[in-house]
């Protein structure tokens, strides 16, 4: 976003929005960086009040009821899973979900220049949302991030409802799987002998030191999208709620275009720093990022 301050252009960066917005560097403890550079992940709990989760889910049901069979329909409609997507257009109750110190410093920390990428609402139904092993976004070179996710727990994720599991470390080897729709212009690249005998025969069995995620609600895990995870089986009626933030470099695509989708509401109660961070704000030369068309073969996330 280009302002003009005394005959002057200032164009707005991302380490500038996060000082406005009273986000500090020190956000995130070392532990925490070193853990997300190390395992790929970490966990912030009671990252929202209580109160906020329980807005949250109350909007979650009413948005859903509305939508029902056609949630999520903006990204992707999944059988076997309660799904919204362009959540921001149509409540404020989410908004607080932005402002997340500790995802905004993860997610600066790890891709630099930053704006959000998507945010889609997640709840599998029981005997559902078992994955294969996959990476979100593919990678060019050891390091290239493309993305973070923020997964914003609304309900208890246990052992029983269905817990993301994750490999720790995985994100420093080869991506497995990748999403189709999420691709781009990426061809991969012959994979080592070390990394073939890594990737297991079967994506869906068990895998060795994989970890199950359980965290109480108001907890947000953070994670490295280029890291090996996957849905698993919920077993029980519990919900399990959960927001997928994520965040990429600016010089990508957003999953959800969200200009694309922009109403008069939102853009008028976010502040000139959130127009930014969503890039919700229209460029002089009208240059937006978009994925390129593509069929919608394989899974999605």
């Amino acid at each position: 976003m280009v302002t003009k301050k005394n005959n002057w252009e200032v164009t707005l960066y991302t380490k500038q929005a996060l000082h406005e917005l009273g986000v500090k560097a020190d956000a995130i403890s070392d532990a925490q960086k070193h853990q997300l550079d190390e395992q790929g992940y970490f966990i912030v709990e009671n990252a929202l009040s209580q109160s906020d989760v329980q807005k949250i889910r109350d909007e979650f049901e009413r948005i859903h009821a509305a939508e029902s069979g056609q949630g999520g329909h903006e990204v992707h409609v999944e059988p076997g899973a309660r799904r919204l997507s362009n959540i921001f257009n149509k409540s404020d109750v989410f908004d607080v979900c932005l402002n997340i110190p500790e995802v905004l410093a993860a997610a600066h920390y790890m891709l630099g220049e930053i704006k959000v990428h998507g945010a889609n609402l997640r709840d599998p139904n029981k005997g559902f949302g078992h994955q294969d092993l996959h990476v979100d976004v593919p990678k060019k070179f050891n390091d290239d991030w493309w993305v973070l996710n923020a997964m914003l727990m609304f309900d208890d994720m246990t052992l029983s409802n269905g817990p993301t599991r994750v490999i720790p470390g995985s994100h420093l080897w080869a991506p497995i799987n990748v999403p189709y729709v999420n691709i781009g212009d990426w061809v991969a690249e012959p994979i080592s002998t070390e990394d073939q005998k890594r990737i297991p025969q079967d994506l869906g069995a068990p895998y060795p030191g994989e970890v199950m995620v359980t965290a109480p609600a108001g907890s947000v895990i953070i994670c490295n999208s280029s890291m090996w995870h996957s849905g698993t089986l919920k077993k029980d009626d519990t919900h399990r709620r959960m927001l997928h933030l994520t965040y990429t470099r600016r010089d990508l695509p957003q999953q959800l275009t969200q200009i694309d989708h922009l109403t008069k509401a939102l853009y008028d109660r976010m502040s000139p720093v959130h127009r930014y961070l969503m890039e919700i704000e229209p460029n002089a030369d009208g240059g937006i990022l978009r994925q390129p068309k593509k069929d919608h073969k394989g899974w999605w996330n």
